[in-house]
């Protein structure tokens, strides 16, 4: 059907004492949801493995083209959600489920020192915040996976895609507030990426 338009929504595998990631549980719940009749969801989990998170990103920009990616990850003792705008290269030193570390601590060796989303995290958040919804902004991913990915992303789809960092306790991280909230923040941050004029108003 013509019109149609692909998004890309991961989260994470098993994770310490995550046996099932809240982040994959979400994007399933996304699947189900859906975010529009035009849009396509495509949903993968990323194993919390460097080798892996990277040849699965540039596998989805390369094959599925996404109009849009989302990576969702988990902020343990977070009770809120965390729009990331910004994707760091290098500093990686904390090792993953198989025990690696990229020896050069980078994503990728000679790239911009960070990349940020063309959607404006800030505009969205705060949108939100004015709803009385507890959605923060944050320019600091922490320098693992989830930075990781969101920076191969933000590199591989002309930085059309975003990082929201779920919460792991409190009223928002039960998958029935969660999910409906994520279809509207993505659904925020696809009209922004339509008009781009939404994102001036700081």
């Amino acid at each position: 059907m013509e019109g149609r338009e692909t998004v890309v929504v991961t989260g994470f595998g098993p994770f310490r004492q995550f046996l099932v990631n809240p982040s994959w549980t979400a994007a399933q719940g996304l699947k189900v949801f859906g975010l529009g009749e035009r849009i396509d969801v495509y949903i993968k989990e990323v194993p919390v493995s460097y080798v892996q998170t990277q040849k699965i990103i540039a596998d989805i920009w390369q094959t599925l083209q996404p109009k849009f990616a989302v990576h969702l990850g988990t902020a343990r003792g977070s009770s809120v959600v965390i729009l990331e705008q910004t994707g760091k290269n290098s500093g990686y030193r904390d090792r993953d489920v198989c025990g690696f570390c990229p020896e050069s601590h980078c994503c990728l060796e000679g790239g911009p020192e960070k990349l940020d989303s063309v959607i404006n995290m800030r505009a969205v958040s705060k949108e939100f915040r004015q709803a009385g919804v507890d959605v923060i902004y944050s320019r600091d991913a922490g320098r693992y996976l989830c930075d990781f990915a969101y920076y191969c992303s933000l590199c591989h789809g002309g930085r059309r895609a975003a990082l929201i960092h779920i919460p792991s306790s409190g009223r928002l991280s039960s998958a029935d507030r969660l999910v409906p909230l994520l279809q509207t923040l993505i659904r925020t941050m696809l009209d922004q990426l339509e008009d781009p004029s939404d994102s001036q108003s700081q």
